[in-house]
């Protein structure tokens, strides 16, 4: 007997948060081999020409579905927008993706104009014998977990709320790049890494935030911002990794942010920014080992 086809979950999927989690842990019961249907570029740019800021890239996406043991499937968002709730579901869940079973949050919409619903999906899973899993609605703090507030909470600098959100924290991996390196003269070398176009800006400041190099994850502060005592016209991650000396030139090095310190500041001179930089890594020191005494799996 031939295996059954996919047990495929369906959403945005651009941020794998909680709610994306929950709805991805139903494909573990099957029938078929667990799997998501993703977009290569995101359907809100398609329809309004606008993409909202990733907060993940595509390969860290696909990373971590990799991770939990799904499997990535792609489908050119342009080229089924125009099908028809019904269509969508036989033309392409059913007859080019295999479904076995499909997996939703309870607010899952399709098809052309988002016209299809749960309802409607359930009926057409009922007459095909297909299973439908219905995930529940992740929420934090009163309100549905979405993309959306994940990506405010950032802006805003709200990092602990994100990351509850996320269920993980927000981090990125970008190439470290060669700076002025003037955090040598400063006594506090750092890794600078430039955020693509597109990827979410987080609120201008420092943060306590770690490190992650080979298995081990530093204790570390970053600031995020234009550097007001230095001046910079682009944007820029720039981090101390507290108890690491090591050249990282070239590495796709992962930040973790955890905790808003403080805004940036323009100092009267560089012994003063040293002086405030010491005191920030001392309190990202702290806020670390808070976090690691009360989460040590985090």
């Amino acid at each position: 007997m031939a295996e059954p086809g996919y047990c495929l979950a369906l959403g945005a999927f651009d941020g794998l948060h909680l709610g994306h989690q929950n709805v991805l842990k139903e494909t573990e019961k099957g029938p078929g081999k667990p799997a998501a249907l993703l977009f290569p570029e995101h359907p809100a740019a398609v329809l309004t020409g606008v993409c909202p800021p990733a907060l993940l890239t595509g390969g860290d996406r696909e990373a971590l579905l990799t991770r939990w043991g799904i499997q990535p499937l792609y489908l050119d968002f342009a080229g089924v927008r125009d099908l028809s709730a019904e269509a969508f579901f036989t033309e392409i869940l059913q007859a080019r993706l295999h479904a076995a079973a499909l997996c939703c949050g309870e607010n899952y919409t399709f098809g052309q104009g988002g016209r299809g619903d749960v309802p409607l999906l359930k009926t057409l899973c009922g007459r095909a014998g297909i299973k439908l899993h219905v995930a529940k609605t992740a929420v934090f703090d009163g309100a549905p977990v979405s993309s959306s507030r994940i990506r405010r909470a950032l802006e805003t600098g709200d990092v602990p709320a994100a990351n509850a959100m996320l269920g993980r924290p927000f981090s990125y991996a970008f190439e470290v790049v060669e700076g002025d390196r003037r955090g040598r003269k400063l006594r506090f070398p750092t890794i600078n890494q430039f955020f693509p176009a597109g990827f979410v800006r987080p609120k201008y400041g420092v943060y306590a935030s770690r490190v992650r190099i080979g298995d081990t994850l530093y204790p570390a502060v970053t600031n995020f911002g234009v550097r007001p005592t230095i001046g910079t016209n682009t944007a820029r991650s720039e981090t101390c990794i507290l108890d690491y000396s090591g050249d990282l030139y070239g590495q796709r090095v992962r930040v973790e942010l955890l905790y808003y310190l403080r805004p940036e500041e323009k100092f009267p001179s560089l012994d003063a920014l040293s002086a405030a930089i010491a005191r920030d890594a001392a309190r990202a020191r702290e806020y670390v080992e808070k976090l690691h005494e009360q989460e040590p799996a985090l």
